[in-house]
């Protein structure tokens, strides 16, 4: 699907369920891994995750397009748009939009559970993190000694 389809289709979904006209700019954005969809305040236009239409189907495409729809109307009529309010909420039901995305495939992936081991030249007292530090500006809280990195994994 291009961004011109796309356009077409939430002008088209625009009229069909909220009775008004959406005159800005929708557009599939790459970049967007866990989201199907952003709906900018300052210009107004929609960004909406390709792999909603590629991994789903066109129904699903359908429900995150009006799930940023009811943001942009919200919006542009003075109501509270955030996901909390009564408005969203209500309008949201009404037109049938989803209120969270499908996870993507890519996203289910576990991420690895980092682990980093320090050791004490003086005591041998063994320190694990996530994270590295620097070893030369921090000492051991049991006798001062310095650390040296033993593994990375």
């Amino acid at each position: 699907m291009t961004n011109e389809q796309l356009q077409n289709l939430t002008k088209q979904w625009s009229e069909e369920y909220f009775h008004q006209p959406f005159k800005h700019e929708t557009y599939f954005n790459a970049r967007l891994k866990t989201t199907g969809g952003r709906y900018h305040l300052k210009d107004h236009h929609i960004d909406i995750n390709p792999k909603m239409i590629d991994d789903f189907d066109l129904k699903n495409l359908r429900q995150v397009v009006l799930h940023e729809l009811c943001h942009y109307h919200l919006h542009l009529s003075g109501q509270d748009y955030h996901h909390r309010s009564r408005e969203f909420k209500v309008l949201l039901q009404q037109v049938g939009g989803a209120r969270y995305a499908p996870l993507v495939p890519n996203s289910l992936a576990p991420r690895q559970n980092k682990k980093i081991v320090y050791q004490c030249t003086n005591c041998y007292s063994r320190i694990i993190r996530k994270r590295h530090f620097n070893t030369t500006r921090f000492v051991c809280a049991r006798c001062g000694g310095h650390f040296e990195l033993i593994s990375a994994s």
